[in-house]
């Protein structure tokens, strides 16, 4: 009888370390084997409606081996599903189930498109040929991501092309959220065989007007639901960061990484100096900063990033044509959202790394320009593309 009980016991306490293993990495009921499985997840009824007198839908794009899901309601990512280690297809973009999700979501930027200007612009202030505009603050003094009412609470008109593209246009009103000019944008979003989600930017302007697009895509390499990301490994091909003072605007200044938290040049896990006693980790709250790329090239973009899951073995690496990145740890990550898992957006379980120009650029001198006349085209490109750790793409 004694033998039965300790075994029993023994049992009960193995069974009890298998759950709290299996709770840190990738739930099974957001595991699949196939593409036809994910559709079943993710219903696109739940994002059939008016908003706005405009037209909201889902849109799916795959190739053989990656998938994509975005809905129009801001120009969004809603999930993105590659294979792990085993061979299962995890969703790495963490969202919404539903729009009426996005919608009501307390983060407004959950894998939108960013405009007309990511990132913060100082007092919301700034002038083009001694002319002040402002932006409405949304973010203390400040304003971010494009004033209260920026690209991501709009509808796009959408354009799927074949199974791997779908394209969102906007014509941003002269005077929409303060600024200049009609801006007449095109975000293209297509996948490959080799695992890559690209992002092609264009834009045209009737007036002189500032511009900075990016997509704010928030990532757990280990799957929507699995946990926090202080052990995914980062990688950041940057010299300098821009410092920033205590409100996240930039300083003007550049700061070396070498011998500071910020040296993502050797990789590092996110978790491990982000408790450091440091100014700048003090005003972000963890990391939200913009890295200075250091021109590694790979063809003509530069290597901005590699991020590996600890638990997945998935790899991303990122490439732009962007000068910068923002590292965006998930500081301000609440639980009060509700993800397609059911997962909640507890803090850090989460990560952001946003391609850009400068934060700021308008107000500081000696940050590369973000300013679009009349006549020009603003054209830039970014990719994510996953492998598996040790593997190449197949």
């Amino acid at each position: 009888m004694k033998n039965l009980c300790l075994a029993v016991f023994l049992i009960t306490v193995l069974a009890s370390c298998n759950n709290k293993k299996e709770s840190s990495t990738t739930p099974a009921e957001n595991m699949v084997k196939n593409n036809d499985q994910i559709e079943e997840k993710l219903k696109s009824t739940d994002f059939d409606t008016i908003i706005d007198d405009k037209q909201v839908n889902l849109y799916w794009i795959k190739s053989d081996s990656i998938k994509a899901a975005f809905t129009n309601y801001g120009g969004r990512l809603v999930g993105l599903w590659v294979p792990d280690r085993n061979g299962n297809l995890i969703d790495v973009v963490v969202g919404m189930g539903s729009v009426e999700g996005f919608v009501n979501s307390t983060e407004p930027y959950f894998g939108a498109t960013i405009g007309r200007v990511g990132n913060r612009i100082a007092k919301g202030k700034f002038k083009i040929q001694d002319e002040e505009f402002n932006i409405p603050l949304n973010n203390g003094e400040n304003s971010l991501h494009g004033g209260t009412k920026g690209f991501q609470d709009v509808v796009w008109n959408a354009e799927k092309v074949g199974d791997k593209k779908v394209i969102f246009r906007y014509r941003s009103p002269d005077g929409e959220e303060g600024f200049p000019g009609n801006l007449d944008v095109q975000v293209t979003y297509s996948v490959t065989d080799d695992r890559s989600l690209i992002m092609q930017y264009t834009a045209e302007t009737d007036k002189m007007t500032p511009v900075n697009l990016t997509n704010h895509a928030f990532f757990n390499l280990n799957g929507e639901g699995s946990g926090r990301i202080l052990d995914h490994k980062v990688k950041i091909y940057a010299d300098e960061f821009t410092p920033v003072d205590s409100g996240l605007i930039p300083t003007g200044n550049f700061f070396n990484v070498e011998g500071t938290p910020f040296d993502f040049r050797q990789f590092h896990t996110i978790g491990e100096r982000i408790e450091q006693d440091n100014e700048q980790l003090e005003y972000g709250k963890g990391y939200d900063h913009n890295f200075v790329l250091n021109q590694t090239k790979v063809g003509d973009m530069n290597h901005a990033a590699t991020v590996i899951g600890d638990d997945s073995g998935v790899k991303m690496d990122v490439f732009t044509q962007e000068p910068g990145i923002q590292f965006y740890s998930g500081n301000f990550m609440e639980g009060k959202n509700e993800f397609k898992s059911g997962a909640t957006d507890e803090f850090r379980t989460a990560f952001a790394l946003e391609t850009q120009h400068f934060p700021d650029a308008p107000n500081q001198p000696d940050f590369p320009s973000i300013m679009l006349s009349a006549g020009e085209q603003y054209s830039t490109e970014s990719v994510y593309q996953f492998s598996l750790e040790g593997k190449p793409n197949l």
